[in-house]
């Protein structure tokens, strides 16, 4: 008896040690990039800021690169220094890093934490694990917004309101990318939705979205970053804008601006996390850590008390509540909610990810003239 008892304080002894030394051997400092905003404020209070509650001395650097990840992760990689450790990406950007083997591949059932209902994450992420490297986190949608005083009294209800510069003057904002607006140029130009990416994989079919865009080149304010537009649409600089919807949100609900929604062929995609390939031992125990906090049930249900956002996981969907600040119910805010579902365009991360660097050339040459 004593024998076991024993036996049994030197294994706590030696598990409590192997796990001090797990610890000890995490890196203390994190390098998580994002895309800023509202955005990267909701990441920072659903997941940063419990995270360091629970982990006394970890210390956080945002980067707002994540749209310009793919070509910093490929000279990063290229001149041997990773210095970055968690990097939020779209889906066919985290596509392409794994083709390219510039981002991890990881089991999702070993890395991520079980669902709170007991389901495996493989199942309760499912069909939203498009890639070996991916870790989602939400499904958002890039859309309009415009400025409801400045639309008279006819109110845009389709997409198509972008290319009527008669029935609605003024500049409009558009991303500085051909990714949406390819597919909403051609959607106006009168392509059925489901032969879209076999028209746009052709090269008359991307002269063709380049044609209509020209329609109102003039007319448009090229964006960056998500902030832009809202922006734009507070200081009443456009009539309307194309961004994620969260944003959007921000601006609507908290800021109180005179601004309103244009669900009409919003793009559905997805955005999550890529692990850098390289990273030191070190450095990557600590990210394994974070991202199975930050990527469990409740920590993806309470990213949405700060934006709009759908989670990613099945499981965390019943537990969407009310916004933080403002107590209203979140979910007839989010982009999957049926009454802002009824005319969805469906984001080919595919394709994109096969093609965006040729569109990419070809639309900022097309940008150049």
């Amino acid at each position: 008896m004593k024998l076991t008892k024993t036996l049994l304080a030197s294994t706590a002894l030696t598990v409590a040690a192997g796990a001090a030394f797990a610890e000890s051997h995490m890196a203390s400092d994190m390098t998580l990039v994002s895309w800023g905003g509202a955005y990267q404020s909701s990441q920072q209070k659903a997941y940063v800021e419990p995270y360091q509650a629970a982990n006394e001395g970890v210390n956080v650097v945002w980067d707002e690169s994540s749209a310009e990840a793919v070509a910093k992760l490929r000279a990063m990689n290229e001149a041997g220094n990773i210095t970055w450790d968690l990097v939020d990406v779209v889906a066919s950007d985290a596509i392409r890093l794994c083709d390219e083997g510039l981002a991890m591949e990881i089991d999702a059932d070993e890395v991520l934490a079980d669902g709170d209902d007991g389901s495996k994450a493989s199942d309760d992420f499912g069909d939203l694990l498009v890639s070996d490297c991916f870790i989602p986190q939400i499904v958002y949608s890039t859309t309009f917004g415009y400025r409801t005083d400045m639309v008279g009294d006819t109110p845009p209800t389709s997409v198509c309101a972008v290319f009527d510069t008669e029935t609605y003057p003024g500049k409009r904002a558009l991303e500085k990318r051909p990714i949406n607006n390819m597919e909403w140029a051609l959607l106006c130009d009168g392509v059925a939705k489901d032969e879209v990416y076999d028209v746009l994989e052709t090269a008359e079919g991307q002269d063709r979205a380049l044609a209509k865009l020209d329609t109102i080149k003039d007319d448009v304010i090229w964006w960056s970053a998500g902030a832009d537009t809202p922006q734009l649409l507070a200081d009443g600089e456009i009539v309307m804008g194309s961004t994620y919807n969260g944003r959007l949100f921000s601006v609507i609900e908290e800021q109180d601006q005179p601004v309103a929604m244009l669900w009409d062929a919003q793009v559905f995609d997805l955005d999550g996390w890529i692990i850098p390939a390289g990273l030191s031992e070190e450095r990557l125990a600590r990210v394994k850590d974070f991202v199975k906090f930050a990527t469990d049930t409740q920590r993806l249900a309470d990213q949405a008390k700060y934006i709009s956002y759908g989670p990613a996981r099945a499981s965390s969907a019943p537990l969407v509540g009310q916004h933080a600040e403002l107590g209203i119910d979140m979910a007839p805010h989010m982009p999957t909610d049926p009454n802002n579902a009824t005319n969805t365009f469906l984001y080919n991360y595919e394709f994109w990810a096969d093609y965006r660097d040729d569109i990419d050339a070809k639309f900022q040459a097309w940008l150049a003239q």
